[in-house]
């Protein structure tokens, strides 16, 4: 099999390309700089730039299913052109190869495409499982309700949909998880707002054989992709502390505090989604870590080295 994958070079693409080659699936990879590009026997790089319309269109050659992980970062500042950045960069992108599918003979029947748990709305009490109807009314759940309608056009080419909605992503080499580290190590920690907002987390690695597991099970629909025991915030920060033997000591962050610094991104910090990993579970994945402290654990441990 042979697999053609966007945002290849970024966290999760990264692990998703090593379980691939372990698998003997051939990795194709779109990317907008030249310098990325390699050419190797099972992992090669093809030239593509949305904004101008610019594809390299044997990037297609024999790919059955399409990895589809391209965003800009949330975790930048929300100016008004940025906002814009984040959605386009998931729905023209999206749509861009679509088209660029339309008018290519090619051997594309699934696109297994990234989403994200911002869809669904703040709350402390609700436990949102793929079929809740509600959905989040800020700009997080305006771009996710777009980017997933993008993606879903693929079926107007016969093409199997896929959508995994992931929640916190926690991995050692970026993201989030290192820079809750940092504080935390030099007794700087502290709780957002109360610490009592939900945060489904999923350990990166448990991401990418999820990707993989959808692939191999030729599984298509929503799926939310976190672990099966989501925390509050104060767990996780809690958890942290005792892997690195300190305390969190220092007063709660106030939501004003960030929003003054931060802006409209804030929310990010703050917002509280418990969601269900049951469904994947149902359909036989096994997680290899389940509970926060066996992740953190993990973690840390691979950090230190």
């Amino acid at each position: 099999m042979k697999v053609l994958i966007t945002g290849a070079t970024g966290l999760v693409g990264q692990e998703i390309v090593n379980l691939c080659h372990q698998s003997g699936i051939e990795v194709n990879y779109l990317t907008t700089s030249k310098d990325k590009l390699s050419s190797k026997t099972n992992y090669t790089g093809y030239f593509w730039d949305p904004k101008k319309g610019e594809i390299d269109i044997n990037c297609f050659d024999d790919v059955e299913v399409i990895i589809n992980l391209v965003g800009a970062t949330v975790a930048k500042r929300w100016t008004s052109s940025y906002k814009k950045e984040i959605l386009e960069s998931r729905t023209h992108t999206a749509s861009f190869i679509l088209e660029s599918l339309k008018n290519t003979k090619h051997s594309v029947r699934h696109i297994v495409s990234a989403s994200a748990i911002g869809i669904y709305p703040d709350s402390f009490q609700n436990y949102y499982t793929e079929d809740a109807p509600e959905r989040d009314t800020g700009f997080l759940g305006e771009v996710v309700t777009q980017w997933e309608d993008a993606v879903l056009q693929f079926k107007t080419l016969d093409i199997e949909v896929s959508l995994l909605r992931i929640g916190l992503v926690l991995s050692e080499k970026g993201g989030a998880f290192p820079k809750m580290v940092k504080p935390i190590r030099f007794g700087m920690g502290a709780f957002f707002g109360n610490g009592k907002q939900w945060q489904s987390w999923i350990h990166v690695h448990d991401l990418a054989r999820m990707f993989m597991f959808v692939i191999e099970e030729e599984l298509t629909g929503v799926f939310n992709a976190v672990a099966p025991n989501p925390v509050s915030n104060k767990k996780l920060m809690n958890t942290i502390a005792e892997k690195l033997d300190k305390k969190i000591i220092l007063p709660n962050v106030p939501r004003l505090t960030m929003k003054l610094f931060l802006g409209e991104m804030h929310s990010l910090l703050f917002s509280s989604q418990r969601v269900s990993s049951s469904k994947i579970s149902t359909a036989g994945f096994d997680f290899n870590f389940d509970n926060i402290a066996s992740a953190v654990d993990v973690l840390i441990d691979k950090e230190r080295r």
